[in-house]
């Protein structure tokens, strides 16, 4: 007796038009608060024990994308410690509530990772209690809108420099030491490193960096048996939208931006990433994954 065939999902309708309503919240946001609140895959994750036994670093965790593969990663069976802001605990509580509940050990760092001491004592708090590490995700990021060049302050752009490359570095020279062959680093990009918007000069040119700096990690790393890929996500409903990091009018028609004429959803996302941390991926390095619904990437 054969299983029955899973259903085929339409892609541009298996999840529903976000259609926001306008809505502020202060940096970093809260997912909770939001409205709709993002899906996580909270109810629709299922695992195969493609990561049984291993032991994963996940900034930014506590919420949208890195939250999402935190609760994928947990469910494929690995153990897992987040890296959050002190005001993201509420939302942090939620997803360790479910990489627990899946049988995994679940830590939870709060941070600012736009510090080096900071991201050197991170990894070190992670292997401790992880007893190891053999995954890292560079997931956090900071974005905030700026419609003019002239009001771009030198601050907010060093401080998205600061947050999403420099920190990936910081992380991942302190996390190294403690990979043995067969480890994964999976970076977080965007599709703005190949589209960048206007209002969005220092988020698009940190995207970038990490791609660049990604392939020649993977170059480098090679030779100890490391791989390191990079997700680029196109527009994913996420607190990043709600707390400065699009326009109004941008949010008001944020479905619309990608092919599929709708916001990806973080649990459309994190699958990406177990396929880059699992062994399936043995032969995929230096690779960036984009997700994008079909928008189309060079």
């Amino acid at each position: 007796m054969t299983d029955a065939p899973a259903p085929l999902e339409n892609p541009l309708t298996r999840y529903r038009r976000v259609e926001p309503p306008v809505q502020h919240q202060p940096e970093p946001g809260v997912q909770s608060e939001m409205t709709p609140v993002p899906d996580l895959g909270e109810d629709s994750y299922r695992g195969s024990g493609r990561l049984t036994g291993r032991k994963a670093l996940i900034t930014g965790g506590d919420s949208g994308i890195g939250g999402a593969v935190a609760i994928a990663f947990a469910r494929e069976g690995a153990d897992v410690a987040i890296v959050h802001l002190p005001d993201e605990q509420s939302d942090a509580d939620h997803v360790l509530e479910h990489v627990r509940a899946a049988g995994r050990t679940g830590v939870s760092i709060a941070t600012d990772i736009s510090d080096a001491a900071a991201c050197r004592a991170l990894v070190a708090e992670a292997v401790d209690a992880l007893g190891g590490l053999d995954i890292v995700v560079n997931n956090a990021g900071k974005q905030v809108a700026v419609p003019r060049l002239e009001d771009l302050s030198d601050e907010q752009f060093e401080q998205t420099f600061r947050t999403n490359v420099f920190a990936t570095f910081w992380i991942t020279k302190a996390a190294v030491a403690h990979l043995p062959a067969g480890s994964s680093i999976i970076n977080t990009a965007s599709l703005e490193a190949y589209k960048p918007a206007p209002d969005r000069l220092d988020y698009a040119a940190t995207k970038a960096a990490i791609n660049n700096l990604s392939k020649g990690l993977a170059l480098q790393l090679a030779e100890r048996g490391i791989r390191v890929n990079v997700v680029a996500p196109g527009p994913t409903w996420t607190a990043l939208q709600v707390s400065g990091g699009v326009s109004d009018e941008q949010m008001e028609h944020f479905d619309d931006e990608s092919t599929y004429q709708r916001a990806g959803q973080p649990a459309e996302i994190a699958p990406a990433y177990v396929f880059l941390a699992s062994a399936d991926a043995s032969y995929v390095s230096g690779e960036t994954l984009n997700v994008n619904g079909g928008m189309v990437t060079p």
